[in-house]
């Protein structure tokens, strides 16, 4: 019933003019927030240190996937396939080796917690999933091979501690009973499913994915610094993604994503919403960039914008980067006219982030799309 009250008020907020959504969205957006939009959350380096993870704790180190395969002893007691009438992988011998199906199970598996449980922001935690798949993700760097989603090593202090991380302990404890509930994924495979999971759940573009990333032991976490600081412009945002190996206009299409989620001023300091429709992917992000006229913000936290006819959305000064920049600026208009040219990049240049620095043995036309809960 929740499905379909979001894909119904997802239709009937596209079709209703820019004035009268934000009206709406300013008498009632705690209450209604998770009816007009779908979730997808994104977070920033500046963010405040969390504590560390429970997550760690269930870390079993060394074993992942590989080559889209994971591969559990049964003499180690961790998994007993033979008996598993559920599996569609059980195998003689002891050795699991996952399908698409046990995949799509994991999926289904993160869709059904999304829609039970609506007690954190706007009623959905897609948002802080996606949020923790991408600053898994972002860590990549291209000269030296390090970091990226392979190896999970946000589950360890000094990483999960870095200020970007700040409340990601809040996504990687939602995603542990399914990590009990399946043993034989990896934490690395599942982060970036369940940011798959959350886009797709959200109403967003069908992302392809693949499995064979592998959990890695403490000597893994990267140094912090290595995700955008918010209180930063363009050359900034640059340094980042360019070590990545990210061009100007991948940087401009994955900044979409804060058109889901919200800044809080218990991690990063800044606050509020950047659009109206904080839980479902839309290219509004940039149309209100565009549109919109920007002021700083007079209050006592840090340099942010709000939007001068409401108050209530926020811009930092990274998004406001991308409409100084002339590089980035017209690819901020290309997205705002058109949200099907900005789901096919946005799409694309996930697929990358989510791979980055992963030794995958499967080829890149090998990856697999998943149904979504409401198709």
């Amino acid at each position: 019933m929740a499905s379909a009250a979001r894909v119904f008020t997802q239709a009937a907020v596209r079709s209703t003019p820019a004035t009268s959504i934000r009206t709406a969205a300013r008498r009632s957006r705690l209450v209604l927030q998770r009816q007009q939009y779908q979730p997808f959350r994104r977070g920033f380096a500046s963010e405040a240190a969390p504590k560390s993870s429970r997550a760690g704790v269930w870390a079993i180190l060394g074993l992942g996937a590989t080559g889209g395969a994971v591969y559990y002893a049964y003499s180690n007691g961790l998994l007993d396939t033979a008996n598993d009438p559920t599996s569609a992988a059980g195998k003689k011998g002891g050795i699991f080796t996952p399908t698409k199906e046990d995949y799509q199970k994991v999926y289904n598996d993160v869709a059904k917690a999304l829609e039970e449980k609506d007690d954190y922001d706007d009623g959905s935690y897609g948002p802080v999933l996606l949020r923790l798949a991408w600053h898994a993700s972002g860590t990549y760097d291209k000269e030296s091979g390090t970091g990226g989603s392979n190896g999970a090593t946000m589950r360890f202090a000094p990483e999960g501690g870095h200020g970007a991380n700040a409340g990601l302990v809040t996504a990687r404890d939602f995603l542990e009973p399914i990590k009990q509930k399946n043993p034989w994924i990896s934490y690395s495979d599942l982060w970036t499913l369940a940011g798959v999971c959350a886009i797709q759940e959200m109403q967003g573009p069908v992302i392809p994915w693949r499995p064979g990333r592998q959990d890695c032991d403490i000597s893994g976490c990267t140094p912090d610094g290595r995700l955008p600081d918010a209180s930063k412009e363009q050359s900034h945002l640059r340094a980042i993604f360019y070590r990545m190996g990210f061009d100007d206009r991948e940087i401009v299409a994955l900044s979409g994503a804060h058109a889901l989620g919200r800044c809080h001023t218990d991690r990063s300091g800044f606050d509020g919403p950047w659009t109206f429709s904080p839980t479902v992917v839309t290219n509004d992000y940039y149309r209100l960039l565009l549109e919109e006229k920007w002021n700083w913000k007079k209050w006592n936290g840090p340099k942010q914008y709000e939007d001068k006819k409401t108050k209530t959305l926020m811009m930092l000064p990274t998004d406001m980067a991308l409409v100084k920049d002339k590089s980035f600026r017209q690819h901020v208009e290309r997205y705002a006219k058109d949200n099907d040219v900005w789901f096919n990049e946005f799409r694309d240049v996930l697929v990358k982030l989510f791979e980055l620095g992963v030794p995958f043995a499967s080829k890149e036309d090998e990856r697999w799309t998943f149904t979504s809960a409401q198709a």
